[in-house]
């Protein structure tokens, strides 16, 4: 596995151009504030920009911190890419980075002024020091489970909301890479009901769902979250809450691996049960 990096001062624009950088130089994944990415995903690690205060941040995002290394480790262990590219403010970062991760050396270092102009970097900086926007190179729908609370501008049309509202936030804001956004994104309902249907339905224990409801949770232009209830018809001779619980793990994951959206409950009630007639005949 090869390591490169680029570096730059904060606010000019690393994040912004890292997923062109790694592409030019065929990185597969890329370590950015604390947290692993690979095709398009973020795959370990935790954020720098939800820490309380900038001391905290920095050492997240040289892996300091107790676990978090170990836990991006594991994660570079099993996805195992090909090359890793490093964002970080220096060279000596960018080093201590590598090191706390035990993936050897970086053999290529990238300026950030040898890829951006003056310009570039004073727009990159004034959105970063004046507005409070950072970005992180991975799309919206990635983040949302992530850095609930910390979106700006998200996805409305999740939520069919109108309102051009927007939240002042600090330096821990997040927004949304132009280049991961190619127009509008909207997923409905229908399509959160048919997942509901064919993970519920793949389970033995389950005969039959019935109706299915959505409920969105907005708070003025701030996307909270959704819930769901579902009506299932079970198959006599199961244990009906141990599936209950297991029905509900599943459909909460599988919902926000799909839509990025963050899933606060799923309500289930038991409408009957479904008895066959070899089962029915013996009893």
């Amino acid at each position: 596995m090869d390591v490169i990096a680029l570096v730059g001062p904060s606010g000019t624009g690393k994040s912004h151009r890292a997923l062109w950088v790694a592409q030019q130089n065929g990185a597969d994944a890329i370590i950015d504030d604390g947290i692993l990415i690979k095709d398009g995903k973020v795959i370990g690690g935790t954020s720098a920009k939800k820490e309380k205060n900038r001391i905290m941040a920095v050492r997240r995002a040289i892996f300091v911190l107790p676990g978090h290394a170990s836990d991006v480790r594991r994660a570079i262990a099993q996805s195992q890419p090909r090359r890793i590219l490093l964002l970080g403010t220096s060279e000596n970062m960018v080093q201590k980075i590598a090191k706390a991760l035990r993936i050897g050396p970086v053999s290529k270092i990238i300026r950030i002024e040898d890829i951006a102009s003056k310009k570039d970097m004073e727009i990159a900086q004034y959105h970063r020091l004046k507005r409070g926007e950072h970005i992180i190179p991975v799309p919206t729908i990635e983040l949302k489970p992530h850095f609930s609370g910390y979106l700006i501008d998200p996805i409305k049309s999740f939520f069919k909301t109108s309102s051009s509202k927007r939240r002042r936030l600090g330096e821990r804001s997040i927004v949304r890479p132009v280049f991961s956004y190619y127009g509008k994104l909207v997923i409905d309902d229908s399509v959160i009901k048919n997942i509901v249907h064919i993970v519920a339905e793949k389970l033995d224990e389950v005969h039959r769902v019935g109706r299915t409801h959505i409920r969105h949770l907005v708070n003025g232009d701030e996307d909270l979250g959704i819930t769901v209830s579902l009506e299932v018809v079970f198959a006599y001779g199961h244990a009906i809450a141990e599936t209950m619980m297991r029905l509900r793990r599943e459909l909460q994951m599988e919902i926000e691996r799909m839509t990025g959206m963050v899933v606060h409950e799923v309500d289930i009630l038991v409408k009957s049960l479904y008895v066959d007639k070899a089962t029915a005949a013996r009893a």
